[in-house]
């Protein structure tokens, strides 16, 4: 008799457990609720008929630790260019990020997600995670996140538009927020916890396609000035080994911060120098296929043979400054032996990357 009364006690706090997890809380919206970021400007209001928040920069929840569960909010139908959307499981400066363009409707990039590494943004390295999506033009906006372990589906106005498989900052659990660029309204801002994320393990083994550099030496972040980088200094940096991401990827970010960051294009021009080596025992030629952002300056043993800019709006007005494995070819004039290729990855803004291929 007691086995079974324990058993029924231990099942109602279960079940208890299980219907707190899953009760949605709404964020009040007034500012004992909210704590903007330096440089943000946060207000509060009645428009509508409702409360509402006035967001332009970035804005966290006090006393609230998200890892799985559902975020809601709305957003006023805004057609100028400008951002809104939600941040969490943040922890120190790095972050998810799921976000609607507003001036974007029907554009293939409406809606993005992207990690945020050491308090930089990184859309230009995931063009995969954007959604074509059709925005009201009046009234409000809903958008729902969907978060279960590592992955996200993103919903606008009752309909799915993304579906992330892989999220990348590598934390289970953090802070949410919200993020407004150019300004943006926000109301019925919803947190429902369904319980905590598990990382399963051991992760799916994919094998990265042949001929990928999967790792790299990489210096750490220097101011970049033009003309001033010296090869014969490289070998004298210290450097830390760091592994791409199964595709070849190099989010330079995730492992080097910054001494400026977080500013867009007004942040400073800053290199870091990612090298590795290639062995052969003959004197041959190899091709070299890469992509980079923001710019790039390539040395072969000491002597350069490559310089490219690929920034954003660097060619046109439209240009996104996404990168793509084909995008650039070289051939290598290789030595017998070690040969040291070094990439001087240059960047200001919108994601740090760099992918490598020997062909």
């Amino acid at each position: 008799m007691t086995f079974l009364r324990n058993t029924l006690w231990v099942m109602i706090l279960a079940a208890t457990h299980l219907l707190q997890a899953q009760t949605t809380q709404n964020i009040p919206l007034q500012p004992s609720a909210w704590t903007a970021e330096p440089g943000s400007e946060l207000t509060f209001e009645t428009f509508d008929g409702r409360p509402t928040l006035l967001l332009n920069g970035k804005a966290f929840a006090n006393d609230i630790d998200f890892s799985n569960g559902v975020l809601e909010l709305e957003v006023y139908a805004n057609q100028k260019r400008s951002f809104a959307g939600f941040l969490f499981r943040k922890q120190q400066q790095n972050f998810e990020e799921i976000y609607m363009r507003m001036h974007k409707s029907r554009q293939v990039d409406a809606v993005q997600y992207t990690p945020t590494y050491h308090g930089e943004s990184n859309w230009q390295l995931y063009p995969e995670h954007q959604a074509q999506v059709a925005f009201l033009t009046e009234g409000w906006n809903q958008l729902r996140i969907e978060v279960q372990d590592l992955a996200a589906t993103v919903f606008v106005n009752g309909e799915q538009v993304l579906q992330v498989e892989q999220l990348k900052s590598g934390n289970l659990s953090g802070a949410v927020g919200i993020w407004a660029l150019f300004g943006n309204r926000f109301a019925n801002i919803k947190v429902t916890p369904t319980g905590e994320a598990i990382a399963k393990e051991p992760y799916p083994i994919r094998t990265p396609p042949v001929g990928i550099i999967t790792e790299w030496e990489l210096t750490e972040a220097k101011l970049y000035e033009e003309g001033n980088i010296d090869p014969a200094s490289f070998a004298q940096m210290p450097t830390q080994r760091v592994r791409t991401e199964t595709s070849g990827l190099l989010p330079i970010s995730k492992y080097v911060p910054k001494p400026s960051s977080g500013n867009f294009e007004g942040n400073p021009e800053v290199y870091t120098v990612a090298s590795t080596t290639i062995s052969t025992n003959q004197a041959l030629t190899q091709w070299f296929s890469f992509d980079y952002s923001d710019k790039i300056i390539l040395y072969l043993n000491g002597a350069p043979i490559f310089y490219g800019n690929n920034a954003f709006r660097s060619k046109n007005n439209q240009f996104q400054g996404h990168l793509g494995l084909g995008a650039n070819k070289i051939p290598l004039h290789l030595k017998k032996g070690s040969n040291m290729l070094h990439c001087v990855v240059i960047d200001k803004a919108n994601g740090w990357g760099l992918i490598g291929k020997l062909e």
